[in-house]
């Protein structure tokens, strides 16, 4: 088990990271060209500006039981499709129940964009959101160290 995290845009990379050390679960970095990463004890894997290239190279090294940190729901069906446990940072877990509405919500709100609606930005992250995140992601460490 690993924590893998989609940094690009990810507001609770280094909570993520500090709780995987607790635990002991190595944590990986993704990220692109336009951020810089330098955490001592992090592997940190950059790839190139491409569309989608940070996410395709989350999904290529994910292995089953890995915990992806994701915002982007269709890295999240990828990663799920590989047995990964995704969580968003929100702390809302990402599975099959749910998949499917959060994937149609992102393609209705991309219709609405190309429609020309102006649709309202996320809120002001608040530290309930931080509170929730870390709460979810120490369940999940601590169902999986319970487990073996």
């Amino acid at each position: 088990m690993r924590i893998l995290i989609d940094a690009d845009g990810c507001p609770v990379t280094k909570e993520a990271i500090k709780i995987g050390k607790e635990y002991g679960v190595e944590s990986v970095v993704f990220c692109d060209t336009s951020h810089e990463f330098n955490i001592e004890g992090v592997k940190v894997i950059t790839v190139g500006k491409g569309n989608d290239s940070a996410d395709f190279a989350l999904v290529n090294e994910a292995k089953e039981n890995d915990i992806v940190i994701s915002q982007d729901y269709g890295l999240s069906a990828m990663a799920l499709a590989k047995g990964a446990i995704i969580i968003n940072q929100n702390g809302l877990i990402i599975n099959d129940f749910n998949i499917d509405t959060l994937l149609t919500s992102r393609h209705l709100a991309k219709k609405a964009r190309r429609a020309g609606k102006h649709l309202k930005g996320p809120s002001k992250r608040t530290i309930e959101q931080d509170e929730k995140f870390e709460k979810t992601l120490r369940g999940i460490l601590n169902e999986h160290i319970n487990r073996t």
